[in-house]
């Protein structure tokens, strides 16, 4: 019997045991429950969303500023779960890695602060909150609280730490992925 299907993909399937907190099995539960799924079904669909998110991560020659999206969408919890710090950052994001392609130590540092330390980020950062300083790493691209450039309500309520991620965002996208690596907008010929 051939155990791939059609599409060459190993179709086995594999039991495995994972031990959860009483917490995740409740919430898995209600999920099941208001979804009209088995248990194992949200388990499997959780699971598949993540291996998803992190697919950049299963392939050990992506490296350096390649993996800037996958810490922007995913670097609180990583952090969290894996009791990841920004030295073990630096080294799965830029080790072996050349020099232009490489991810800037303090903008490591900006990625395992995010979600974790706003309030050291905000201070870190100050452009961040909504400023305009030309100097700042978010320069003339502060977000505010509805995602519109230059908004005006950005450092007001509960809002101002969405606004500050989303200024990172952005700042990191900008430098890392939309420019040549050498400070150029890519395909710009500058």
């Amino acid at each position: 019997m051939n155990d791939y299907s059609r599409t060459g993909v190993d179709s086995r399937k594999q039991a495995i045991s994972i031990r959860m907190s009483r917490s995740d099995v409740r919430h898995i539960k209600r999920l099941a429950q208001r979804l009209g799924a088995r248990d194992s079904d949200v388990i499997r669909f959780a699971i598949k969303l993540m291996l998803a998110k992190l697919t950049p991560l299963q392939d050990p020659q992506v490296r350096g500023r390649s993996l800037v999206p996958v810490f922007l969408e995913c670097a609180p919890e990583l952090m969290r779960h894996f009791e990841l710090d920004a030295g073990r950052l630096s080294a799965i994001v830029n080790e072996g890695v050349e020099e232009d392609r490489r991810v800037e130590p303090d903008d490591i540092q900006l990625i395992a602060m995010s979600g974790i330390q706003r309030s050291y980020l905000q201070l870190r950062v100050p452009s961040l909150r909504g400023g305009h300083a030309a100097n700042g790493p978010a320069g003339d691209h502060a977000v505010g609280q509805n995602g519109d450039r230059n908004g005006s309500s950005a450092g007001q309520g509960g809002d101002d730490a969405d606004s500050i991620e989303q200024s990172l965002r952005r700042y990191l996208f900008d430098k890392y992925l939309h420019t040549n690596g050498t400070g150029n907008r890519a395909g710009s010929g500058s």
